[in-house]
């Protein structure tokens, strides 16, 4: 089943209540949520309040995305404050078996993040840890760039890797996908679809959704 999961990074934080409602109308199942520190990442956007006000505010799926340092420090809070999806990033964190573990304990589902130039062999060992992997196909820091067309390749590779192994670990995937591209990306083998600017950066982010649902139809 291929779920669309808005970014509210693109989404208008003065109407975030009302934006979160648009979205879901329009059948999002997800509510992905960037969390940069200016560290990792050279932007700084939300954390753990933002998480909590928006688990009050929908019965979605919240989903975790930790551009932060020291991840494993932090993990745990995100899952207590209502998130049921935290991933984080392989180039950051030395024990992310560990923090995957913790993930998982805590009631969440943990996913192993793994930015565009970063080779799938980083991840082949804490595969079996995780219950998805958040394929970057766009440098993370900013919202609004463009796909990177090689991330085609490397999203069948990983999904040749997790079918290999007869493993159920999902494939989300974030970055520059709208109408024109989430046709390919879901038939490479994605089954996430983070859109943020194709959402939110429209008139209507309830029927944006429902276009991008509507574009994977022969995939359900």
């Amino acid at each position: 089943m291929v779920e669309i999961a808005p970014s509210i990074l693109s989404a208008d934080f003065a109407r975030l209540g009302e934006e979160i409602s648009a979205v879901e109308r329009g059948g999002a199942s997800v509510v992905h949520v960037d969390v940069m520190d200016g560290h990792f990442v050279p932007n700084i956007t939300v954390g753990l309040p933002v998480v909590k006000a928006v688990a009050r505010q929908t019965r979605l799926i919240i989903d975790a995305h930790l551009m932060i340092e020291e991840p494993g420090r932090y993990a745990e809070q995100f899952v207590e404050a209502g998130a049921q999806m935290v991933s984080v990033h392989v180039e950051i964190d030395p024990h992310i078996n560990r923090t995957l573990s913790a993930i998982k304990s805590g009631g969440a589902m943990a996913g192993v993040a793994i930015n565009p130039a970063t080779s799938l062999v980083s991840i082949e060992e804490a595969l079996p840890f995780a219950d998805f992997v958040l394929l970057m196909s766009v440098n993370p820091g900013f919202g609004g760039q463009k796909f990177i067309q090689t991330s085609l390749d490397k999203l069948r590779r990983l999904r040749a890797m997790i079918d290999e192994r007869r493993l159920g670990t999902r494939i989300e995937i974030d970055g520059g996908i709208d109408r024109s591209n989430i046709n390919d990306v879901v038939a490479a083998g994605a089954e996430i679809i983070v859109a943020g600017s194709a959402v939110f950066n429209t008139p209507d982010p309830a029927q944006a959704v429902r276009d991008l649902r509507n574009a994977t139809a022969q995939w359900v």
